[in-house]
């Protein structure tokens, strides 16, 4: 899994973009975030693991869940 951190919220539009820690952005929609993270609490700035996946648009984060300590 890759870590990084949530760079940038549209919680109005429910996504947002991470900052993994090799320095590549990366979208997530609130479908990706898993329970144990929730979205409606994210504020920006929250250390976070994730899959990359591949969609026609490009790489996207998925299983978004709170960084192991």
């Amino acid at each position: 899994m890759a870590t990084g951190i949530v760079k940038k919220l549209v919680a109005e539009r429910g996504f947002g973009f991470i900052t993994s820690d090799d320095g590549k952005d990366y979208f997530f929609h609130r479908s990706a975030v898993a329970p144990t993270l929730d979205f409606e609490r994210l504020v920006g700035g929250e250390r976070v693991q994730f899959e990359v996946e591949q969609d026609p648009k490009g790489a996207r984060a998925r299983n978004v869940e709170p960084a192991a300590q």
